[in-house]
């Protein structure tokens, strides 16, 4: 049997028509598959590898964790290196009111933690989220998701929860002394990039204040450089009572966290202890890769970089089959004129070695989201592959 047909019968498959690459090295913004050929990576495993692959610091980092040890104990009961100075070092560069770490396995579970911290820090049980929001794909996150397709199968889910419009200042009227939380992404990933309109975020805080709710804001995919600030939050200047992380966190590995002061995370410590439990949260390996991408992100200087090259590729996207380009830093959707443009040009493109992806709420665009890292001779490159794509669909 050849490898495709194993990968078919033997990998539980999420959709019937894969993105098949068979990888065997991964370098910078390149992957290299079986037969050599090498793939420029315009998503980076949907920004998750911010630093790039196989980022030197970063392999030292988990080999020397290696020679140390792996998992010891359940999440909390030991304080291990690679946890602590991560959590240290997060807060560090965070607002004081967001200074205690809770490192989790990934961004579902960050969301489902920190939607019971609300719940049992408040004493109430509604929940607000917003229309095309994504916040995973477990029972608790597909009950705040912003979409039916992906969640009716698996209904009945958590009940109290409603979602109101992304940027609708007069929704927030929904918001209530009865709601727990609000949990929002200060700029909407999956709904293909909706960036915060200009006073939202200030509209929102102000009505969660009043009502004593607390917010929450999902920058899985956003954190940690993504839109050319260390978190989105700092780039509208609107602070989360608590902040949720994964996906470029752990450096490449499975992290995800999240992050509150001492008086509301102490919620999940009594009436009763261990309010949240994870095994392999905070892995020490993920904690070492994670802690050391961090400390290169805020070295390197790369965010510097973000906004000009956020300027190259807005200003190179232009095509007459492109009907808008929206960003936030290096997180792009290119929309076209419907969802087979967008299957086409991903399809092509990755037989042209360029790795792109599409939205799951806004299907007539597809992604870009390098690493932070990708040269400008590597962006010129990618674009014209996209055009040059876009190029042959227009003349069929």
């Amino acid at each position: 049997m050849d490898r495709r047909s194993l990968f078919l019968e033997h990998i539980a498959q999420t959709s019937s028509d894969p993105l098949y690459l068979r990888p065997v090295e991964a370098r910078g913004t390149v992957i290299r598959d079986a037969e050599g050929r090498e793939y420029l990576d315009m998503v980076a495993g949907i920004s998750v590898t911010n630093m790039g692959h196989g980022h030197p610091a970063v392999i030292k980092a988990i080999r020397e964790q290696t020679e140390r040890y792996l998992h010891l104990m359940v999440y909390g009961e030991f304080d291990q290196a690679p946890q602590t100075e991560y959590a240290a070092a997060l807060a560090s560069v965070l607002p004081s009111s967001l200074s205690v770490v809770y490192f989790v396995t990934s961004g579902s579970e960050a969301v489902e933690g920190a939607l019971k911290l609300a719940k049992r820090y408040t004493g109430r049980h509604e929940v607000v989220s917003f229309h095309k929001a994504y916040h995973g794909s477990t029972t608790g996150a597909l009950s705040v998701m912003g979409g039916d397709d992906y969640s009716r199968a698996y209904r009945p889910l958590v009940p109290g929860v409603q979602r109101i419009p992304f940027n609708d200042p007069e929704a927030l009227e929904r918001i209530t002394h009865k709601t727990a939380c609000v949990l929002v992404e200060p700029v909407q990933g999956e709904a293909g990039v909706i960036p915060p309109a200009p006073g939202y975020l200030e509209a929102l805080r102000k009505r969660c204040k009043e009502t004593g709710t607390l917010l929450l804001y999902d920058e899985v995919q956003t954190g940690l450089g993504r839109t050319g600030e260390l978190f989105a939050f700092m780039k509208y200047g609107v602070a989360p009572d608590i902040l949720i992380l994964a996906k470029a966190l752990g450096g490449g590995l499975p992290l995800g966290a999240f992050i509150t002061s001492p008086k509301i995370m102490n919620a999940l410590s009594h009436h009763p202890p261990l309010g949240h439990i994870t095994t392999f949260g905070g892995h020490p390996l993920s904690c070492a890769a994670g802690l050391a991408a961090f400390r290169e992100l805020l070295a390197s200087g790369i965010m510097k970089e973000v906004a000009s090259k956020e300027k190259f590729i807005r200003e190179k996207m232009q095509h007459p089959l492109i009907r808008e380009v929206r960003s936030s830093g290096l997180l792009f959707a290119i929309d076209l004129p419907d969802r087979e443009t967008a299957e086409k040009t991903v399809r092509r493109a990755l037989e042209k070695g360029v790795i792109s992806d599409w939205f799951l709420f806004r299907e007539e665009a597809f992604r870009i989201s390098p690493p932070l890292t990708i040269t400008y001779e590597e962006l010129e490159q990618g674009c014209n592959i996209f055009l040059e794509t876009l190029d042959e669909i227009r003349k069929r």
